[in-house]
């Protein structure tokens, strides 16, 4: 076990599989027998995958259409878009994307972890990191184009989807949520447009501190800490305290699109 973790690019994915491993929970676990659905039992392979995905694809419009439905509570329908526009005092300047560089697509490769696995163009991480000193000069310009351009390449677009089981009834499609495998090439665009996007952000501090996760300089465990430590100083000094916790039902599926714009 020690020599896997010492050999390891990615700790904590080992230390999960070790612990898998021990408890006996590897064992068949991506092997979807039959499915039921509408009150029928499915069983043909391709049946299932046309299943899964239907429901990949209208799951958010299903959730979607439940919230946005006028409520009581909300006679004049404010949507969430209204408050966040209220938060801001003065507009940002618009970003001006920039022009990347050989290195800084090398540099970027180098930051990949080196994956067997790949998308739909069968070329891993790992093949591109050998490749790196001979594709990052053609992959900067081809980049560059994309920039200038503000075109993202649709064949950078196409993904394998795997569903993943999550918990319960394996026969209920409800219980899988969809993993999507990108191709390399468009994780290293996707990480230059990152780094300018980042950089703007932080430049004119447009994040609230509260944001933890998916920064450079921040993690989700800092969040753990500042609950923990403001838990118990206010314990401490006999004050009361109350939390509220959401569990967002497909949070990622069903992000509003107006305010990531």
């Amino acid at each position: 076990m020690q020599i896997k973790l010492k050999k390891s690019f990615n700790k904590n994915k080992t230390i999960w599989d070790i612990v898998n491993l021990e408890t006996n929970k590897n064992d068949n676990t991506e092997r979807i027998d039959n499915l039921y659905l509408d009150g029928n039992t499915i069983s043909d392979c391709q049946e299932m995958a046309n299943a899964f995905n239907k429901y990949f694809l209208n799951i958010a419009k299903s959730i979607n259409s439940k919230q946005n439905k006028p409520s009581s509570h909300n006679p004049q329908n404010i949507t969430s878009l209204h408050y966040l526009m209220q938060s801001f005092k003065n507009p940002f300047p618009n970003i001006n994307l920039k022009s990347t560089s050989t290195g800084e697509i090398e540099n970027i490769i180098k930051s990949l972890k080196p994956k067997n696995s790949s998308g739909y163009d069968g070329i891993s991480t790992k093949l591109v990191k050998i490749c790196s000193p001979f594709i990052s000069s053609p992959l900067a310009h081809i980049y560059n184009k994309s920039l200038s351009s503000v075109i993202f390449p649709d064949c950078l677009k196409y993904a394998i989807v795997k569903p993943l089981f999550k918990k319960g009834d394996k026969s209920k499609i409800s219980n899988y949520r969809p993993i999507f495998i990108l191709s390399s090439f468009s994780k290293i665009l996707e990480k230059v447009t990152y780094n300018q996007l980042q950089e703007h952000l932080n430049k004119y501090g447009i994040l609230a501190e509260e944001q933890f996760g998916f920064r450079a300089d921040s993690k989700t465990n800092k969040s753990m800490y500042k609950l923990i430590n403001e838990t118990l100083n206010a314990l401490n000094t006999k004050l009361i305290v109350g939390g509220i916790f959401f569990d967002l039902e497909k949070a990622f599926d069903c992000l509003n699109h107006s305010i990531l714009l």
